[in-house]
């Protein structure tokens, strides 16, 4: 893990302290995520002689900015979006262009709105991306994070993100 991801991760998980927020995160993140590449996808690219499209380039740099934060985690994260990404091409190719509109907007509020309820509901503050944009790209490594530390991996993880005492004392 690197210093910075060290330090971003114990920043953002000021913010993210409540369990049911951390749930809304998985849905919000998957969903905004699936938003986001399905228009991308209906953009063919051919480059170096290898048919794609635009999601996948576009997805390039996070993925790598990813696995630079913290390899496990970073190829963790490139599967799931290898997935993501293949269904959102699925999407695209078996739907019409209005359909894949109508779903875009479906995720994309279903996305919101389970990162807005988990703030203000469960977190009762503001989100993280309000005080520290950068927080936008963290939320994928926080969620992989959890489930690795829920599967009994990276100790080293559950120091950073463990429930404070208040927090625990509270539920």
């Amino acid at each position: 893990m690197s210093g910075l991801f060290r330090r971003q991760l114990t920043d953002y998980v000021e913010y993210h302290r409540d369990p049911w927020n951390s749930l809304m995160h998985v849905f919000g993140i998957l969903f905004l995520f699936l938003a986001a590449i399905l228009p991308l996808s209906l953009v063919q690219v051919s480059a170096f002689g290898v048919d794609t499209s635009l999601a996948v380039i576009l997805s390039l740099p996070v993925l790598v900015y990813w696995l630079l934060l913290d390899t496990a985690l970073g190829i963790a994260i490139l599967a799931a979006a290898i997935v993501l990404l293949s269904v959102g091409a699925m999407i695209v190719s078996s739907v019409s262009t209005m359909s894949m509109w109508s779903i875009f907007a479906t995720l994309t509020v279903l996305g919101v709105g389970a990162q807005i309820v988990g703030h203000r509901v469960f977190e009762r503050r503001q989100p993280s991306l309000v005080d520290n944009p950068s927080h936008l790209l963290l939320g994928p490594m926080f969620v992989m994070a959890k489930l690795f530390i829920a599967l009994g991996f990276r100790h080293d993880l559950a120091a950073i993100i463990a429930p404070t005492p208040s927090t625990v004392s509270a539920s």
